[in-house]
This record gives structure tokens, C-alpha cells and sequence, in this order.
């Protein structure tokens, strides 16, 4: 048998017991905390007990009264608005970025959009301008903050986005978002092989349903809830805190030989007929 490098156990302790100190001084960008039940928060609080230091957006002065006082408690001294929909807002929040720390270790990038009458219509009904919207907050908004966020990434980074199962098979009542998030997934891989050579690493996170405020704008979103935790291997349903500690994971080391995945975070849902 091969005799094992003098250096391997110490990486792999470090890698299973050091995740905090992992984090510890690394910046990020966490976007789409619109409340303390979104998954974004959720990503946000972990990766702070973490040690990770972090900058926060919401989306417009309505949102701004329930996300600064988040952002107070997370220690969050970059908090800004940011509506990916308004021309130029990425960009000024990247050169912000740019021009307070110089560099950036990652992004969580948890926010998603289509209107009302799309949502709850049938795919083949949805009207162009709510097809093109939807794509435009929730896939292409998160392709243009890779762009934004490669140049202060000269030494590697991680990027993350939010998915859902219904991206991959049919889902009763996700309707548009479906084909949009199997957008956002393959907008993943085809990320993580371009930006690999740079060291920065592209996932997707696949939470199951949760009661946040952004789901809630689906149809009978109950009904889905009830589905999931009848159905998922563990019999329940998923927090925020769970998926936050599996992005923690991702944007760590620990996850360095990793690129292009996308991750369940769902009580093994995904895995059902």
C-alpha cells in the first residue's frame, strides 16, 4: 500500500473541523434578504457565525426598513439598495465593492421574480414580457453579477444561486419558474467552465419549500408544503439555517475541489419518483 503524504491528515482536519476559521476574513456579497425567514438571511447568519464578513442589499426603500436592522445584527457595515432591474444597479454596487475592500471572496445571489399572471398561468400561456422578466431577475441577473464580481476575484472566489427541484422535473403550480430555474442551472455549469481557470468555483443551491415571503407568491403553496414533508426521506421540511450551513461549505475551502454541482438541501426530496 502507498504510504499516505506526511501532509494529508492535517488538510483533512483541517477541512472537517476548521470550517469558522475557514471563513475567517473572507468578504462576500449576500443578495435577496427581504426578512429574517429568508433563505438569503439564513445563508447570511451562518456564514457570519462563520467569520465571514459580509455586504448586504435589498431590493428598494419599502424593503430597506426590514433589512437594515438585519444587517445591523449581522455586523454588515456595506448595506445598499439594489434592484437588479434598474440599469447600471449591479454595477454600482460591484464598484462600491471594488473600491471599499479591493477584493471579494464570494456571492450569494437568492433572489428570484415572475409576475403574478405568469406564475400561476400554465408555461405555454406566459406572456413575452413576463418570460423575459423572469429570466431577467432570477438567471441573468446572476450571470452579470459573475461578471461584475470576476475581476475582484483575482485570487479564486466562490459564487452560489438559489434553485428548486422544479427545475429539474414538473412541479404542480411552479409553473414559469421551472423553466427559468433550469436556466439558471445549466447558467451554472456553463459558469463554472468558464471562470474555473480563475479559481472561482459556480454552484447552485436546491432547497426544498420553505415558507418564506418570495414563495409565497405561489399557488397553493400549502399544498406544496404539505407534499414535501409527506413525502421527503426525513418527513420534514428544510430551514434556512440548513441551507445556510451547506453554502457556508461551498464557499469554504473545504469544498475546493468542487465546481458546477447543483446541491439539494431538501430532506432527500428530489430523490422521489
Amino acid at each position: 500500500m502507498d504510504e499516505m503524504p506526511s501532509d494529508l491528515l492535517p488538510r483533512l482536519w483541517s477541512a472537517q473541523t476548521r470550517l469558522g476559521e475557514a471563513l475567517r476574513g473572507r468578504r462576500g456579497l449576500v443578495v435577496g434578504i427581504a426578512d429574517a425567514r429568508s433563505i438569503a438571511y439564513g445563508c447570511a447568519a451562518v456564514l457570519r457565525a462563520c467569520g465571514a464578513e459580509l455586504a448586504l442589499t435589498w431590493r428598494n426603500e419599502k424593503a430597506e426598513p426590514h433589512v437594515r436592522p438585519l444587517a445591523e445584527r449581522l455586523g454588515a457595515r456595506l448595506a445598499m439598495p439594489l434592484d437588479v432591474e434598474q440599469p447600471g444597479a449591479m454595477e454600482a454596487v460591484f464598484a462600491r465593492l471594488g473600491q471599499e475592500w479591493g477584493r471579494l471572496d464570494f456571492v450569494i445571489h437568492s433572489i428570484a421574480f415572475a409576475p403574478r399572471a405568469d406564475l400561476h398561468g400554465r408555461v405555454v400561456d406566459c406572456s413575452a414580457e413576463g418570460f423575459a422578466q423572469a429570466m431577467h431577475v432570477s438567471c441573468w441577473s446572476f450571470l452579470r453579477m459573475a461578471h461584475l464580481a470576476e475581476p475582484l476575484m483575482g485570487e479564486g472566489g466562490a459564487l452560489v444561486t438559489m434553485s428548486y427541484h422544479g427545475a429539474e422535473r414538473v412541479v404542480d403550480h411552479y409553473s414559469l419558474m421551472g423553466p427559468v430555474k433550469a436556466a439558471l442551472e445549466a447558467a451554472v455549469r456553463y459558469a463554472a467552465a468558464e471562470l474555473g481557470p480563475r479559481g472561482i468555483r459556480v454552484f447552485a443551491v436546491s432547497p426544498g419549500p420553505m415558507p418564506t415571503r418570495a414563495a409565497s407568491g405561489i399557488a397553493r403553496f400549502d399544498t406544496l408544503l404539505e407534499m414535501a414533508e409527506r413525502r421527503a426521506p426525513q418527513q420534514r421540511l428544510v430551514d434556512i439555517a440548513e441551507v445556510g450551513r451547506v453554502v457556508a461549505f461551498l464557499v469554504s475551502g473545504a469544498a475546493s475541489g468542487m465546481t458546477g454541482e447543483v446541491i439539494h438541501v431538501d430532506g432527500g426530496l428530489h430523490i422521489r419518483a
